[in-house]
């Protein structure tokens, strides 16, 4: 979810809050917001961990995870599909690979922090 509108539906959330129910409804607001931002960081942090016990760079499908892939994906999301943490090939433009057993590899560009282009490198026969 984009920034600002994360933070312009809390500030919609204490204001509804104030005008409802005054400084109860403002408790009540903010204390739904930190529980929401605290579900946010949960989910973040347990694809992290699901990522870092699996080998760096290693999915069981290469080919498997080339049709998964669609543009506009966030790293994050791409971690969910993999469940490994990407092998990073280049900074600028940012480039993500991941490999599988028999060697084909998928490579990912990603352009302001979505997935922009990717492609499938097969292993030579």
């Amino acid at each position: 979810m984009n920034a600002i509108a994360t933070w312009g539906l809390l500030a919609a959330a204490v204001v509804v809050g104030w005008m409802g129910w005054g400084w109860p409804g403002v408790a009540l607001a903010v204390t739904v917001s930190v529980f929401w931002l605290l579900l946010q960081v949960s989910r973040a942090l347990r694809v992290l961990r699901v990522a870092a016990g699996n080998p760096v760079g290693q999915v069981p499908s290469a080919v498997m995870l080339h049709s998964a892939l669609r543009p506009g994906l966030r790293l994050p999301q791409v971690l969910v599909l993999t469940r490994s943490l990407g092998t990073r090939l280049s900074e600028q433009p940012e480039v993500w690979a991941w490999r599988d057993a028999g060697g084909d590899e998928v490579r990912l560009e990603m352009i302001e922090g979505r997935l922009a282009r990717w492609d499938l490198h097969r292993a030579a026969a």
